[in-house]
């Protein structure tokens, strides 16, 4: 099996060695992992794709490859340039440093990385390490991912479901905020919905006087709907969501026919 790794954390991001160290528990030797990561940090490009400017790629070691561009960006160049002649049988994106449930799915260039590789028609799981404080003053806060990060993806792609078509499933992995040991199972949960917790901007002004805006997060530790992905990790539980890149409402296609009737 061929894997190639990316994330939103750019190309030097610890998340992104985390990752390559669970993929060589996933092969039989280092030679079927290939890198291709954003030279700088991507974090909450979502799915977006360089379409107006070209993405310049160097390499950097003998499988390793650093883009100007987003995960997304990444996922192209490596399936289209990168890796044309052996293509990967796996795409894994991160591990991103924070969470990517509920929302934060909406933003995160992790998944955005994850989603252009299964509209490719590659298997693809994007993998987040959420931060609490339980976790984030451990030596290493990725220790829950690492721990059990190659576990689970052995188990999603057992039962991930052969000859896809149209959109291709995904998944949503993010670790809980908690050690490797205090992790308590895996839970298959569906995106949450944190009530009243939304990004906004932060006004500032710089040195010289100008007025800058910064973009911030809300309170990622809010309640979400039980059993919901955020509602578990924060249980100490792993989620797994199975996702499409498809948006439609199927709910309610029925009664907009009729308001259009």
């Amino acid at each position: 099996m061929r894997i190639l790794i990316t994330n939103d954390d750019g190309i030097n991001a610890p998340g992104l060695k985390v990752l390559h160290q669970i993929a060589l528990a996933l092969v039989d030797d280092d030679s079927d992992i290939w890198t291709v990561a954003p030279a700088f940090e991507q974090s909450g490009v979502g799915h977006c794709i360089s379409y107006t400017h070209p993405t310049m790629i160097a390499q950097l070691g003998e499988r390793t490859f650093a883009a100007e561009g987003s995960p997304a960006d990444c996922v192209l160049a490596g399936l289209h340039d990168v890796m044309k002649d052996t293509p990967p049988d796996l795409v894994l994106s991160g591990i991103n440093r924070g969470n990517n449930s509920a929302e934060n799915v909406l933003y995160s260039g992790t998944i955005g990385g994850a989603m252009e590789a299964a509209l490719q028609g590659v298997p693809s799981i994007a993998l987040s390490q959420y931060y609490g404080p339980d976790n984030v003053h451990l030596d290493d806060p990725f220790e829950a991912a690492a721990t059990h990060g190659a576990d689970t993806i052995r188990r999603i792609l057992r039962a991930d479901p052969p000859a896809q078509k149209d959109y291709r499933l995904f998944y949503n992995v993010n670790f809980p905020p908690v050690a490797a040991r205090d992790v308590l199972g895996t839970r298959v949960a569906p995106q949450g919905f944190r009530e009243n917790t939304t990004f906004a901007v932060e006004p500032h002004l710089s040195p010289s006087g100008r007025r800058f805006l910064w973009i911030k997060g809300g309170d990622q530790r809010a309640a979400t709907h039980p059993g919901s992905d955020a509602d578990v990790n924060l249980a100490g539980y792993i989620s797994v969501t199975p996702m499409r890149a498809d948006l439609t409402a199927h709910d309610q296609l029925d009664m907009l026919k009729d308001a259009f009737a």
